[in-house]
């Protein structure tokens, strides 16, 4: 993106008239010309629609701020601890829900089968790692 077409807000714009008003009052525009171009700079967007209007004009001009290139944020650091190879964990959710399927017949109860989603969170919280 260049800087022409970086967008301005409400502060450029009135500093953009203020610079108008300038010109104005040192007979470089006409008051039908001053109403032209505030018309426009209250309809521009970008820092290039406001060069524009000064094109012909000499200092003062509209100046802006450096702005900085988006930088994206910094990753986290890496937590202490092992990561797990999906396959054995593929292993381990099996295993689990196997033993799960034994202990209901013997408990005969439905609540062991919440081992399963237990441990899956379990092993993909360290895998995460």
């Amino acid at each position: 993106m260049s800087e022409r077409d970086i967008r301005i807000g409400d502060a450029e714009r009135e500093h953009a008239l203020e610079l108008l008003g300038t010109h104005l009052g040192e007979g470089r525009l006409s008051v039908d010309e001053y109403g032209e171009r505030s018309a426009r700079v209250a309809t521009a967007k970008t820092r290039g629609d406001l060069y524009a209007l000064f094109s012909d004009l000499p200092a003062p001009r509209p100046r802006f701020a450096q702005v900085d290139p988006l930088v994206p944020p910094p990753r986290p650091a890496a937590r202490p601890g092992f990561a797990l190879d999906p396959r054995l964990g593929s292993v381990a959710v099996t295993a689990v829900a196997l033993i799960s399927v034994v202990l209901f017949f013997l408990t005969k109860t439905v609540l062991v089968f919440l081992l399963i989603p237990a441990v899956a969170l379990l092993i993909g919280r360290m895998g995460r790692r």
